[in-house]
């Protein structure tokens, strides 16, 4: 059992059931390089405003850079009596300089180290999810410009509506994937704050340099009460709430690829790589990763709900309740981190049943609106023009035919409005070429849909370039 840094106040020590259940450790430690980052910065602050020497600061820093290699190298001993990677660090510091060691945490507590480590943490992993996230956008555009002459049934209340081009459908998921974009690019600026000088609570005594540690870990603001600044885990929340939103949309997709897969529809088939079979039945072919991922789906949200619950009744400012953020946090960064890795992969390679597409689009009364719409064209009130429509769907249904099947004869004994012309306006292209509206799945709009995404794109790779740069 290791003497703890801590320990002055206390006359016992510390059981050891005690040290195991409050250890954070097999969690933290993959903090490490956050947490020596930001004591190197620390270091130099303290250096500069002469709190201490320079040669106290290179034998701190030699110090920090050779546990970083230990660590990196695998030859670093975890301990649970050492509580968390701060006491770690801090304990073989001492081993490896001597008392030179303990000052290094001077104007600093780890209430405001975790803040500051689990901040740089969240604004890489933020920068990474953004990334993929452009890239499965790419994927969207690409496979909707590849498309863009199959038509494909929209549905509501999953029920055949109207056609619309596979490509609108398409770009459908891309604009929640790119909103999901925007979201993590607007929590970075809140994440991207500097706590480190809060100290315990209150701030401290001596006369540190805040703005130069800012400046040395690249963050562009500091926060502006110490109070809060230990006890804000908004971020965190708001994190986990952009990666649930995502996961939704990411359970979407995957409900109706596991849908169009199936027998039923035979809309697409998922490529053998990301599909497994059955232990009994020799024909199957599951479509696993969607179905996984939907299931995963739950797990981010208990993520979210988990630190929203810890957080619910907890007075300022900071409480040992909040050692319970890091596990929600990582979970939820590498299960959307290895979702949408999949997707990226996944996507290009299914393959699209262009016949079964077009040839569902082409029955299920999804010409009857148009229908309608013809009729009011010609002058008759809409509300007429429906109830006359839902007339003829219902003959057409007794007589097993489609809208476009009933001959002149048949339609006009409804309509007298009706001219020859309606087989021409009623084939699913011109359904779908009619609708300009902006945003509507005509495609013309569609291709217009495309380049503007295309262009969106560039610039969010540009952004999220420039985040980087200022952040190295």
């Amino acid at each position: 059992m290791s003497q703890k840094l801590w320990d002055g106040r206390f006359s016992e020590k510390t059981d050891h059931r005690v040290e195991v259940f409050s250890s954070s450790i097999d969690v933290d430690k993959r903090l490490y390089a956050y947490d020596i980052e930001g004591s190197v910065a620390h270091c130099k602050m303290l250096a500069t405003v002469g709190i201490i020497n320079d040669e106290e600061a290179s034998i701190l820093i030699e110090g920090l850079g050779r546990i970083k290699r230990e660590i990196e190298h695998g030859d670093f001993v975890f301990d649970d009596s050492l509580e968390d990677i701060h006491m770690h660090i801090e304990t073989r510091l001492l081993q490896q300089v001597g008392k030179t060691a303990l000052k290094l945490h001077t104007a600093r507590s780890r209430n405001d180290q975790i803040a500051l480590d689990v901040r740089m943490f969240l604004r890489d992993a933020t920068l990474g999810l953004i990334d993929l996230l452009l890239k499965l956008g790419e994927a969207f555009v690409t496979l909707a410009k590849k498309y863009i002459q199959v038509i494909v049934p929209g549905y509501t209340h999953l029920q055949r509506a109207q056609p619309v081009l596979l490509s609108h459908h398409l770009l459908a998921y891309f604009e929640m994937f790119m909103r999901d974009a925007d979201r993590f690019f607007d929590g970075w600026e809140r994440i991207n704050v500097m706590p480190l000088g809060s100290a315990a609570l209150a701030g401290t005594t001596y006369p540190i340099d805040r703005h130069l540690t800012a400046k040395l870990l690249n963050f562009p603001t500091i926060s502006a009460n110490s109070i809060d600044a230990v006890s804000d885990r908004d971020f965190i929340v708001e994190f986990l709430s952009t990666a649930s939103l995502c996961m939704v949309h990411l359970s979407r997709i995957s409900e109706e690829l596991v849908l169009w897969s199936s027998y039923e529809f035979g809309f697409i088939e998922l490529p053998d790589a990301f599909s497994t079979g059955s232990s009994i039945m020799p024909q199957k072919k599951n479509p696993d990763i969607p179905e996984l991922i939907r299931g995963k789906t739950g797990r981010v949200f208990g993520d979210l709900i988990a630190l929203l619950t810890t957080l619910k009744g907890l007075p300022l400012a900071y409480n040992r309740d909040m050692q319970e953020d890091k596990a929600p946090l990582f979970d939820a960064v590498e299960t959307l981190t290895d979702c949408l890795e999949l997707y990226i992969k996944m996507l290009p390679k299914i393959k699209i049943n262009r016949e079964a597409m077009q040839k569902a689009a082409a029955t299920g009364y999804l010409d009857a609106t148009d229908l309608a719409d013809y009729l009011t064209n010609k002058g008759m009130p809409f509300r007429d023009a429906h109830h006359c429509v839902g007339q003829i769907v219902g003959y057409a249904i007794e007589n097993e035919k489609e809208i476009n099947e009933l001959s002149l004869d048949e339609l006009q004994s409804y309509a007298a409005l009706i001219k020859e012309d309606i087989y021409h306006i009623l084939t699913p292209q011109q359904i779908i070429d009619r609708r300009r509206t902006h945003g509507g799945t005509a495609t013309e709009k569609v291709n217009e849909a495309i380049a503007v995404g295309q262009k969106q794109l560039a610039k969010r790779r540009q952004k999220l370039a420039e985040l980087y740069k200022n952040k190295s």
